[in-house]
Parts: structure tokens; C-alpha cells; sequence
């Protein structure tokens, strides 16, 4: 019985030592370990991602697709619209780049503005150019929307005229 009690509390005090040795120690298997003592692999800072500083042909290439579908722009009509967004883009980057004070950057915004403005009129059938300045208050998003619930309303309508 003597070896009984006497194996009882050995086993009883490692199993209350362990943790607390453990803990002492960090042989805690890397589990919310910073330091990670019990890792192979060091570790390093992960370096600090830069934006992308986009050139006016990619932003203006990244948006022509929304562009031509909400507006249906033939081939000359893309050519143009992208040709003058690529140059007011490119102005607005560079205005950006100059970092002037707020009174003077907002008035050559304004500027870049109304010759974008007064180019697309001339380049664009005034119905498009419309819509275009319609779509720039907007947002691409709504159109999208809108031209998503119209293809359901006629889904809708050709299902309806199939069940008659």
C-alpha cells in the first residue's frame, strides 16, 4: 500500500510540476509564442507593401471596360474617351506629384476639370457625352445595378411569356 501512495504523489507532483516547468522554460510548442524558442524557420519582419502608383494608362485601362459597357461607346468612341481621360489623368497625377498648397490645387483640379469636360463634349455625340457625365456623378456601381435589374426584369418577362 506504502508503494501505492508513494507512486500516487509522484505522479501527482509531476503532473502539477510540468506545466509550471514548461511555462518556465517556453516549451510550449510555438503556440502564441512571439519569440517562438521551439521553431526552426527564424523569423523576420514582414517587409511593408507599397501601394501601386498606377500610370494614367493603367487607371484609364482599369475603368474603359465599365466605360464602354454603361455608355456602349463604339471603337472611335473608346479611342477618343480614352486618349482625353489618359491626359487629364496624367495632369492629375502630376498635380498630386507638386503637392501645392489646398486653395491652388483645388483651382487646377477645377481647371483639369472643365478642359476634360469641354474635350469629351467635343469628342462625344452629346446623348453619350450625357450619359458619361451622368455616369461620372454616379459611380460605375449604379449603372451596373440598374442594367443587372433591367436583364432580370426581361428574364422575368421571357419566362412568363414561355408559361403562357
Amino acid at each position: 500500500m506504502k508503494m501505492n501512495i508513494r507512486y500516487f504523489v509522484l505522479v501527482f507532483l509531476f503532473l502539477a510540476v510540468n506545466p509550471i516547468v514548461n511555462a518556465q522554460y517556453g516549451y510550449n510548442n510555438g503556440y502564441n509564442n512571439p519569440n517562438n524558442r521551439g521553431s526552426v524557420i527564424p523569423r523576420s519582419p514582414e517587409p511593408e507593401r507599397k501601394p501601386e502608383n498606377l500610370t494614367a494608362e493603367e487607371i484609364v485601362d482599369r475603368e474603359m471596360p465599365k466605360i464602354t459597357e454603361a455608355i456602349e461607346l463604339n471603337e472611335f468612341e473608346q479611342a477618343v474617351v480614352s486618349s482625353i481621360l489618359t491626359k487629364y489623368v496624367q495632369q492629375s497625377i502630376e498635380l498630386r506629384i507638386l503637392k501645392l498648397p489646398a486653395d491652388k490645387a483645388r483651382e487646377a483640379a477645377e481647371k483639369i476639370r472643365d478642359n476634360q469636360k469641354e474635350e469629351l463634349q467635343a469628342g462625344l455625340p452629346e446623348d453619350k457625352f450625357n450619359k458619361l457625365v451622368e455616369l461620372q456623378k454616379q459611380g460605375y456601381n449604379k449603372i451596373k445595378k440598374q442594367k443587372k435589374k433591367q436583364k432580370k426584369k426581361k428574364e422575368k418577362e421571357k419566362s412568363e411569356d414561355l408559361e403562357k
